[in-house]
């Protein structure tokens, strides 16, 4: 998989890239990742990349003409274009998986008060990592990338891992213990030590759809196999 950011902050990534398992991954030849710097398709000679909106208000804009020239350059043909902006669709588990599959995601980091409307028409979408508001793209870029490499195929090292990770079947993740068995009068769950897989099994199912009719009853409630 190859994975292109256009940013005019891509030194935001020179530690994140290096790091964890999206490195390994790099060097183990898994997922390649590229930065590229917007202002380099920028025309005049000061590099702008921002103009003032129409209409009036407060801020800058990002202009149209220079993401659109980079996009060209950038994105091949089976690419799929993306903006962080506070404005796009929640990034879900579902579209790390959808985006895992692809052999080309381009990453555009939007600034300032917005991007030109109109680059819609030169991108597939909008993505957002919650209902906040960021500095910038950058730190939405970032979140993707990691949820996105994790699932690329040999960039795990147990794949089978990834089969009860939370939002799997619309639930969280069941708890986890490990040593000590006792922490200050916190004792592990007797059914995790019992060595009977089927009755652990079941706790953890349980466990994780207690946990997430508790703390995320709006996930509860998207599968209409749960009821309260």
């Amino acid at each position: 998989m190859r994975i292109d950011i256009l940013t005019i902050f891509p030194e935001y990534f020179s530690g994140i890239l290096k790091a964890s398992l999206i490195g390994k991954g790099i060097e183990a030849g898994k997922i390649e990742i590229r930065l590229h710097q917007l202002r380099d398709w920028a025309t005049d000679k000061h590099h702008t990349v921002d103009d003032t909106p129409y209409g009036g208000g407060h801020g800058m804009v990002m202009k149209i003409e220079p993401l659109v020239a980079a996009i060209e350059e950038i994105a091949g043909p089976k690419a799929i274009k993306l903006l962080l902006a506070a404005r796009g669709e929640s990034f879900t588990q579902e579209k790390a998986a959808t985006l895992a599959r692809a052999d080309q995601i381009l990453l555009i980091c939007g600034r300032y008060e917005g991007v030109d409307e109109r680059l819609d028409s030169y991108i597939d979408g909008q993505i957002a990592i919650g209902d906040y508001v960021l500095n910038g793209g950058e730190a939405g870029a970032a979140v993707v990338i990691d949820a996105v490499t994790r699932l690329v195929p040999g960039v795990i090292g147990n794949p089978e891992s990834l089969e009860t990770e939370s939002f799997n079947q619309e639930l969280l993740e069941h708890p986890q213990y490990t040593r000590p068995e006792v922490f200050r009068d916190h004792e592990v769950p007797s059914v995790l030590l019992s060595g009977n897989h089927a009755a652990i099994e079941k706790w953890r199912q349980e466990a994780a759809e207690k946990d997430t009719r508790a703390r995320r009853p709006d996930l509860w409630r998207r599968n209409p196999k749960n009821k309260d």
